[in-house]
């Protein structure tokens, strides 16, 4: 058995490692993933206007170690020569295995920048910033300092804030009288000394239950500046969000301490990308968030007991007239926080965030939006018509309820392939001390396919086990009385215990989740009254669901049963959204649109719910 190993596969199964020049980030992707996607996903910037289609041909990078063949339109793109030194356009190189990338500086300031899944976003933030020399006031002209300004400024209806007010006289003398006003909207947050035109920033936040990520945007280029992740603070509160509104129940000081914990997150992550990215929080003037409905109300400190028991209502889908303090962020004092509209108590902005920045509403095609967690939100739209519900698929896609279960962290095992034997590979290139969601997948998707479990979810029996895979058989042991199949054996390891295995339990608890996501999106294909081969493209969101391997998803039957190239992984499509919303007023705009074309599906009012259900846990033939 190899532990550690890269795998990576022509199905999309596997990791491959792309290191970035001269940033020195390293990311890892499923194979397939172009290197411009693989970039944006991840916060490195590569020039481009024309939304990854190789019409623009600025997204130049060079390949410095490691292969990608050359397209027609590389050909097109450059010189012999340089295709020799490894030139290519990054929207087009497809990582299939391991490679290190040079990408140069950018050489231009695009009109329009590309975020979401493809999507082009014509750059119009709702922070402006304009320049302007005004007249020195005299006895003959006495007019206040801000009509002065107003004037200057004749195409906005300019409504100071009290801040903004208060430095007006000092910096317009201070600077005579030329000055550049900060403008969200059509509200006067600042008036800055000379023209600082050029610098104008925002923080994107994904806000999720588990991992919180930021990403400090430049609103002049619309390109990422810097990101950061890290846990969210509320994890010893419980790792989900029914635990977490429990505990709010249970003791009234809770929210305040919940409250507060996800406030120091936001706040570390913003001054983190702050100093990442060489600015002054001073200079960020404002934040979108997108968040489950849960997450939001904690954030807020509004009672989430409602949300928690039926008939499961909000309370509010649009929390409005935010500022950036009122979330604990300690950036400009006039900074706004817009805060994405939620559907449904367990459909929230994270969700929204997704469906815009996936462009559910616009493309023509029959697509399905899996956002794979402890709570797993499904959407299903044709441009026309979209439907949406949420799962209760449990922990088991965390690594939670598994025996040797852990977080995506170093020494989880994340990919598994079984052959003549055991190959995995492990996050960090380590020892072997667990697996994550993905390799959960895997590991059962594998013994599926080469048939060590039966289409029920049970491990065969020995003897049977000894004529399918001889060389794996003897994997099959048990640990106490319960039968296990072992992944990994520590050198000198003698108590099976010790190893790291997956377990009956384990498989019946991944086929109650998997069941569970089956089940709703089958009921959405129910409602627009299609079937599962009409589906076009399936979008796998989330942190999990971007290292979920498409082959292994088909095969246990997470996903309709259809050819891997249909389906895709999305990314972190919620924080792609919150980009979108600051970087394009209009793009803000269709989010909220979003609530009134999306209608939502409560599973819980189905009759037939448990029936559907319970079809769905065997393994697809």
């Amino acid at each position: 058995m190899s532990a550690g190993a890269e795998v990576g596969n022509e199905d999309g199964t596997g990791r491959v490692e792309l290191a970035f020049t001269p940033s020195g980030r390293s990311v890892r992707v499923p194979p397939g993933v172009s290197v411009f996607d693989a970039a944006s996903w991840n916060g490195i910037a590569i020039d481009s206007t024309c939304g990854g289609h190789g019409t623009c041909k600025k997204c130049r990078i060079r390949i410095v170690d490691g292969s990608v063949p050359v397209s027609r339109l590389d050909v097109r793109s450059f010189t012999p020569e340089q295709l020799r030194e490894g030139w290519r356009l990054a929207c087009l190189a497809q990582a299939a295995g391991d490679l290190t990338v040079e990408v140069p500086p950018l050489v231009t300031r695009p009109k329009a920048a590309t975020v979401g899944v493809g999507r082009q976003v014509i750059l119009r933030p709702a922070v402006q910033k304009r320049y302007v020399e005004l007249d020195e006031p005299s006895l003959a002209d006495q007019r206040t300092d801000l009509a002065r300004l107003r004037d200057g400024i004749d195409d906005l209806e300019l409504t100071p804030d009290l801040h903004a007010l208060r430095r007006l006289p000092t910096v317009l003398r201070q600077s005579d009288f030329k000055v550049t006003a900060v403008i969200v909207d059509e509200a006067l947050i600042d008036v800055e000394p000379g023209d600082t035109t050029g610098r104008r920033f925002a923080i994107a936040f994904d806000l999720g239950t588990t991992t919180v990520v930021a990403t400090l945007l430049d609103l002049t280029t619309g390109t990422p500046v810097a990101v950061q992740s890290m846990l969210n603070r509320q994890q010893p509160f419980g790792g989900d969000v029914i635990t977490r509104i429990s505990s709010t129940m249970m003791d009234p000081e809770a929210l305040g301490r919940l409250q507060r914990l996800a406030q120091e997150t936001l706040a570390e992550l913003a001054a983190a990308v702050c100093a990442d990215g060489g600015v002054e929080p001073a200079e960020v003037y404002e934040v979108a968030l997108a968040g489950n409905a849960t997450m939001t109300a904690l954030l807020l400190g509004i009672d989430p007991e409602p949300l928690g028991v039926a008939p499961f209502v909000m309370a509010t889908a649009t929390p409005e007239g935010l500022r950036a303090a009122d979330l604990g962020l300690g950036l400009h004092p006039g900074a706004r926080a817009t805060l994405f509209p939620a559907l449904g108590a367990y459909v929230g902005g994270d969700i929204v965030a997704g469906m815009l920045a996936t462009g559910m509403d616009r493309d023509k095609r029959l697509r399905l939006f899996i956002d794979v967690g402890t709570n797993c939100e499904i959407v299903l739209g044709d441009g026309d018509r979209i439907v949406s519900t949420a799962a209760p698929a449990g922990p088991a896609f965390e690594g939670g309820a598994i025996r040797c279960g852990m977080r995506a962290a170093e020494g989880a095992i994340e990919v598994v392939r079984l052959g003549d034997d055991v190959t995995l590979q492990v996050i960090g290139d380590v020892e072997p001390r667990g697996l994550c969601g993905s390799g959960l997948v895997d590991a059962v998707a594998e013994l599926v396919k080469v048939g060590l479990l039966d289409a029920s979810g049970r491990f065969v029996t020995n003897d049977a086990a000894k004529e399918i895979a001889p060389t794996l058989a003897d994997r099959l042991t048990l640990v106490g009385e319960e039968r296990v199949f072992v992944l990994h054996r520590p050198a000198g390891s003698v108590d099976t215990a010790d190893t790291v295995y997956l377990s009956q339990r384990d498989v019946r608890e991944l086929q109650f989740a998997k069941a569970a996501i089956a089940t709703g999106w089958s009921l959405l294909l129910e409602e627009l009254q299609v079937g599962p081969r009409d589906v076009q493209q399936v979008l796998l969101a989330g942190s999990f669901g971007s290292y979920l391997s498409p082959a292994s998803a088909v095969r246990i039957g997470l996903v309709p049963k259809l050819p891997v190239l249909r389906i895709v992984s999305a990314g972190n499509v919620a924080g792609e959204g919150a980009k979108m919303a600051l970087l394009s007023l209009r793009e803000r705009t269709g989010a909220r649109t979003l609530l009134e074309e999306v209608r939502y599906v409560e599973l819980s009012d189905r009759s037939d719910f448990n029936d559907k259900f319970v079809e769905q846990l065997a393994f697809p033939p």
